[in-house]
């Protein structure tokens, strides 16, 4: 049988990316959990063109709740050629009877369960209709078929050596999508972490843990962390900020080749982190914790939301300032949104907060999806918009580049200049988040029906852009994998 799995991406700038960074894990673990009398192939809409007239006997769909409007279209266009589709992933997971309207089969859960029983019916003719797949242990899992990836990534070796995080912040779909915290043996993740048939050396150099928060297991992580240190690589990964006070952690951190760890800082705002459950995130402290991991010679990349309860348009355009000044070489900004699965998302919905009228476009992490407490919906957005032309202006992004030549590494300070000049970029040619509102009528036009929530009636937006119904980044496993809050 042969199988096309197709990681469903819609581009969230104005012009796409000037250069594709780093790929989801999705398609490539699934496709090395594929056994080997099936022929299978990935595609990333990322990078490739949707290959509708493939031979392909079945069609698998990977995709998040930004995404799920693509992802249905994908779906039509195959099934209207004949093809079988069946569809995982987080929007899946806590959509299933929706992705049913528009796919022959759908996954839940976790993959490793769920996707050997689904691609064993399909060979035999007898596709059920729900696979469930369960939490497990993480023993046995391949190395990716990082063989099937496009050459267009930048950093293409994605890694993941633990699910789950032990924490529950309010508006993370980890907790529900994978719970618990299980780590894979260590010797089969120094495999997949001494794996080099890649073209370029800084290919062969940097690994990336794709990882909620690598460092949860201490005992874990530091016999990881001494097994690295001969391979010698360069590393990033997520983490929380109480690794700081970990010395022993960061001395292997230190000798292993970490460049850079990031950290969920989301607020400067002691309020909006209460509500955001992130009291392990002290606001006064911020400084000193990063200045430790630069003193290490790490990068300090860093999460921020905008739209808690507490935020204002003043104080989500004073981040820019904030998180220049406390020394943060990459950030990564993004709007608050409620996923289902989520303490925000169950507060929302029981307060009539999310606005009608948005389709899961809206839920890509750069548009508002629900009504702010203290602010408009285009209050918020503006704010937002300003705090990414503030904080990638050429000055700023220049300005962090320099700030660490000869503090960071060697990798940490290329990884920095990287990602700055990624952001930089966009900022320079004005290639901004999309504007979904502007979008917003041709999506209704296309798919007047489908894309409302199977939830209850929702409040309706203050802004003009408002018909239909409707109602939301990001963990990482597979099939259910979301795109980590960190990622373009």
């Amino acid at each position: 049988m042969k199988v096309e799995i197709i990681v469903v991406y819609v581009a969230r700038y104005e012009r796409g990316h000037e250069k594709n960074f780093v790929p989801p894990l999705t398609g490539i673990h699934l496709a090395a959990l594929t056994p080997g009398e099936h022929e299978v192939h990935v595609t990333h809409q990322q990078t490739d063109a949707v290959p509708y007239e493939s031979d392909a006997d079945l069609v698998a769909l990977s995709f998040f709740s930004g995404f799920a409007r693509e992802a249905y279209r994908i779906a039509g266009e195959f099934r209207r050629r004949g093809k079988r589709v069946v569809a995982g992933g987080p929007h899946v997971s806590f959509w299933p009877e929706e992705a049913l309207e528009h796919v022959d089969a759908v996954v839940t859960g976790e993959a490793e369960s769920a996707w050997p029983r689904l691609l064993e019916d399909a060979a035999r003719g007898r596709l059920e209709r729900v696979y469930r797949g369960e939490a497990q242990p993480l023993a046995g899992i391949p190395t990716p078929r990082y063989d099937l990836l496009p050459r267009g990534f930048f950093v293409p070796r994605v890694i993941q050596a633990t699910r789950g995080c032990p924490y529950t912040c309010s508006f993370c779909t980890v907790p529900a999508l994978n719970p618990g915290f299980r780590v894979r043996p260590v010797e089969e993740v120094l495999r997949d972490v001494a794996y080099d048939d890649f073209p370029w050396w800084w290919q062969r150099k940097i690994v990336w843990f794709w990882d909620d928060n690598l460092t949860a297991n201490r005992r874990y992580v530091k016999t990881l962390l001494t097994g690295m240190v001969p391979l010698k690589k360069w590393w990033l990964t997520q983490a929380s900020i109480d690794i700081t006070q970990d010395v022993e952690l960061l001395d292997l951190m230190e000798a292993s080749g970490c460049i850079g760890i990031f950290l969920g800082i989301e607020s400067f705002n002691p309020e909006s982190l209460a509500d955001a459950h992130k009291r392990q995130n002290r606001v006064a402290y911020y400084r000193e914790r990063i200045e430790v991991l630069h003193r290490r010679g790490i990068a300090v990349m860093a999460g921020f939301i905008a739209g808690f309860d507490h935020d204002t348009p003043e104080t989500i355009v004073a981040m820019a300032h904030n998180l220049q000044d406390a020394g943060i070489d990459v950030p990564f900004l993004s709007v608050l949104t409620p996923f289902k699965g989520t303490p925000l998302y169950d507060q929302m919905e029981r307060e009539g907060r999310l606005l009608a009228g948005r389709s899961w476009d809206f839920t890509n992490g750069y548009n508002v999806a629900f009504e702010p407490r203290d602010m408009s919906p285009d209050a918020l957005y503006a704010a937002h918009r300003e705090l990414w032309r503030r904080s990638f202006a050429p000055a700023a992004s220049l300005a962090r580049i320099a700030r660490g030549v000869g503090r960071l590494r060697i990798g940490a300070a290329l990884m920095s200049a990287a990602m700055n000049g990624f952001y930089g970029l966009k900022a320079w040619r004005g290639n901004e988040p999309v504007d979904m509102r502007q979008r917003f009528h041709r999506a209704v036009a296309d798919q007047p029906s489908r894309m409302t929530s199977p939830g209850p009636t929702v409040h309706s937006a203050s802004d003009p852009l408002t018909p239909s119904r409707q109602v939301r980044l990001p963990g990482a496993s597979p099939v259910t994998s979301t795109q980590p809050s960190w990622m373009p």
